[in-house]
């Protein structure tokens, strides 16, 4: 099934984002928990892609056993930056053939190696590259795209950053996802913009229950997102205590998905890190917020 269609149901869904093992080691692990996240039943899964290619090749393993094993619809990650054309074009067609009907198109993060190199010799440079590729590429694929409700990295100001996402859209990505958000108040700021420049497709607010307080410093320095100071507060009172942090990061998680739905915003991505604890214990938070039929 499309992701596409899901959106536009209008009803309420909810999405869990895993991501593969960096080592064949840490694969049985990773399928454990990413099957136990499947059996929740969730709107469909998404499956990461290793920064350089370093765990692409599980990436689609996944994808096609949560597919097979619970009939969940998968949409799998794909970056393009650090790879060359027929790389790229090889994954395409791997999914293609693997029946993979939805994919996110990513430019995927700089490598070291690639920031030391002169940018005219890469095959790609930006995610609307890869749009164009899989438009191209013949498959009737349902392409996403990220979007950074804080700004990405890269850009200038709100107002560029915006007209590239649009760029995006136009050239072929159907609904978005975005960062990980913290404050409901800058997801919905960031919609009336895109709304106001054009942009009209689904856009998915992306949530990560925050489990320990490590995690924080991280998603700041990987997507820069700000903390509110509600947020700070319960961190500072129970980051010392794993459980407690645990309960209070996924209450928070709760409470800002609800917000969400109170307001109309009918699809919300997590950020399950692989934690089927976490994934199992939004599910029950939100069983009569989603109704008793979700998922089914």
């Amino acid at each position: 099934m499309k992701i596409i269609d899901i959106l536009n149901k209008k009803t309420m869904s909810l999405s869990f984002e895993v991501f593969p093992a960096k080592k064949e080691s840490g694969l049985e692990s990773v399928h454990k928990a990413t099957r136990e996240i499947a059996s929740c039943r969730p709107s469909f899964m998404s499956v990461t892609y290793g920064a350089g290619g370093g765990t692409s090749k599980y990436t689609l393993d996944i994808a096609r056993d949560i597919k097979e094993a619970y009939g969940i619809p998968m949409l799998a990650h794909l970056t393009c930056v650090s790879s060359d054309r027929a790389t790229v074009r090889q994954r395409i067609s791997d999914m293609k053939e693997a029946g993979i009907e939805n994919v996110m198109a990513l430019r995927g993060d700089l490598t070291p190696e690639l920031e030391a190199s002169d940018p005219a010799t890469w095959d790609y440079r930006h995610a609307v590259e890869l749009v164009r590729e899989l438009k191209e590429s013949g498959a009737d694929f349902c392409i996403g795209a990220a979007c950074y409700p804080e700004v990405h990295p890269d850009s200038r100001n709100q107002k560029e950053d915006i007209f590239y996402l649009k760029e995006k859209v136009d050239a072929g990505a159907q609904f978005l996802t975005t960062q990980m958000v913290f404050d409901n108040n800058l997801f919905y700021n960031f919609l009336y913009k895109l709304r106001e420049a054009g942009v009209t497709v689904p856009v998915l607010p992306g949530i990560m229950p925050i489990t320990n307080a490590r995690q924080v410093e991280r998603a700041i320095k990987l997507s820069g997102s700000f903390i509110p100071q509600r947020f700070k507060s319960i961190v500072d009172y129970f980051g010392t205590d794993p459980d407690a942090m645990m309960q209070a990061g996924i209450a928070y998680a709760t409470d800002q998905i609800i917000d969400l739905y109170a307001n109309g915003i009918t699809n919300v991505h997590v950020y399950s890190m692989n934690k089927p604890q976490v994934a199992k214990a939004i599910m029950n938070n939100l069983s009569a917020v989603l109704g008793k039929d979700f998922g089914r």
